[in-house]
């Protein structure tokens, strides 16, 4: 194996930016400014050559633009990247972290191997702390890149990348350094989220997968970790997960983490995670064009094992558990049929209608495992429906909700995050659809409206829990904008909303 993710570390620093040495030094620019001290100070030094961009319409300072000046020495940065951030007035946090993986995306284009991003943004308002957190993540996130089985690197790229934020303010530097540890610990879990998201099929299956958890779990004191493989699975007459994954060679494992803090607020949180390793629909086959992708089926799952790490790491005082569901879902002389009928964790009957509907067929026996642990609030997670994208498309999450309260905190910790969901409706109309006749349930309703079938689906084995689903189905890889500042492939979404939702949840 050759190299994976680039060593990234990040802090804050007052420095006088014409000596700042760096092979890279990164600068945010809003179009509808027209002068700012900064801007002429550089453009001094480098002889007008900024002046001379604007001149010619190179530049026009457009949301995920940039462009690089080289100094030539005139100032002791190689080069000078200026990144566009749009309109002041539309500017928001994510502004922010959106240019911060801009500037460290171009930085890795280029080798570089120190990048410096001036920080000029003075709103009397500003949250510093929370503004290191977000440039931390931002720098994370755009200098990720996944070759981990790429044996010939003629022309590679660095194994490392150190970031330092320069500020005017000591005591702004203060506040930036101690966001920028928060941040340092989100991105590095987003990043290794992205990584299982990128490994094949034949490297990561659900019993590597469980080893994957057992790490991560000794890594870090205060979390636990036990593993039902599929002995303790039929024990414990799960035939949700057994039903999925009897047709693989590679058998399922339901992951169990916990985290239990010495003083804790309030009552046991779930996260549930869907983890297929690889669907191939089984033998509903999808169509070969993409099913590569498949491999992603399991971000979900990935997001919890790597939130759990966060918040065992933070130190939160709340007691979170990890459900992670992970099967294959392959064709095989013993797969699951459609028409079969199986028996799920909670006694609920299902039959299978399309067994490439196998998500929701996990994920009922990983929410009455949460119901068993006695958690009163669970939220899961799954690339559950293509339904869902073609609802909202590759820019926003489904969020599906029982609970008006808990849906409010997940839209909040979306905007906080930068990780965006629309809510999608629930009701008893989409219920209707999914009840059997001669099972409890079917796992499929009609043509339409499958994100919300699906979500009723699961909603079926919530009763008397505050419970919301989010389909992240939509947000499994990067797309377009995304691809200007971040690496094709898995983004390791929903470990950044899980994160700051539960750090709000302690505030």
């Amino acid at each position: 194996m050759a190299k994976q993710i680039i060593k990234i570390d990040v802090k804050a620093a007052k420095a006088d930016i014409t000596k700042l040495k760096a092979d890279c030094l990164a600068l945010g620019v809003f179009s509808n400014v027209k002068n700012s001290d900064l801007l002429n100070l550089l453009d001094a030094r480098l002889d007008g050559a900024i002046s001379r961009l604007k001149k010619i319409g190179d530049f026009k300072a457009a949301a995920g633009s940039s462009i690089f000046i080289y100094t030539h020495g005139k100032i002791a940065a190689e080069r000078l990247l200026l990144i566009g951030l749009g309109e002041k007035k539309q500017a928001s946090m994510d502004t922010f972290r959106q240019a911060a993986s801009k500037a460290a995306f171009e930085a890795v284009n280029v080798k570089a191997k120190k990048l410096a991003v001036l920080l000029h943004y003075k709103e009397s308002d500003t949250n510093f702390e929370k503004l290191g957190r977000i440039l931390a993540e931002g720098i994370h996130f755009g200098g990720y890149r996944y070759d981990e089985f790429v044996t010939q690197q003629e022309n590679g790229r660095s194994n490392s990348l150190s970031a330092v934020i320069v500020s005017d303010s000591a005591a702004n530097v203060a506040k930036l350094n101690k966001g920028i540890k928060v941040g340092q610990i989100i991105g590095r879990a987003q990043n290794y989220a992205r990584t299982l998201g990128n490994r094949p099929g034949n490297i990561l299956y659900p019993a590597q997968f469980a080893a994957e958890a057992r790490k991560v779990a000794s890594s870090v004191p205060g979390l636990n970790c036990a593993i039902l493989d599929e002995k303790k699975l039929a024990q414990k007459k799960m035939g949700g997960i057994l039903s999925v994954g009897q047709g693989a060679t590679h058998k399922p494992r339901m992951i169990i983490l916990k985290y239990s803090p010495r003083k804790k607020k309030g009552t046991p949180i779930a996260l549930v995670g869907k983890a297929i390793t690889f669907d191939s629909g089984g033998i509903s086959l999808k169509p070969a064009a993409d099913m590569h992708e498949m491999k992603m089926d399991m971000t979900g799952g990935a997001a919890v094992l790597m939130t759990m790490e966060v918040i065992a790491r933070l130190k939160l005082p709340v007691e979170v558990y990890g459900i992670i569901c992970a099967a294959e879902n392959r064709p095989d002389g013993g797969s699951y049929l459609p028409g079969d009928i199986i028996t799920t964790f909670s006694g609920k009957t299902v039959e299978v209608l399309n067994t490439d509907a196998e998500g929701r067929i996990v994920l009922c026996d990983g929410l009455q495992q949460a119901r068993v642990l006695k958690c009163k609030t669970v939220i899961d997670l799954a690339t559950l429906t293509g339904a869902c994208v073609v609802a909202l498309g590759k820019h926003k999450a489904g969020l599906f909700s029982n609970d008006e309260k808990l849906a409010e905190k997940l839209k909040a910790a979306a905007k906080d995050s930068g990780e965006p969901l629309w809510r999608l409706p629930l009701g008893p109309e989409y219920s209707d659809e999914i009840k059997g006749k001669i099972a409890d349930l079917k796992n499929i309703g009609s043509r339409w409206g499958g994100a919300s079938t699906a979500a009723a689906f699961l909603g079926e084995f919530v009763a008397g829990l505050k419970w919301a689903h989010l389909d992240i189905a939509p947000k499994m890889d990067a797309s377009e904008p995304m691809k200007k500042y971040a690496e094709p492939g898995s983004i390791g979404f929903g470990v950044r909303l899980l994160c700051s939702f539960l750090m709000n949840e302690v505030l």
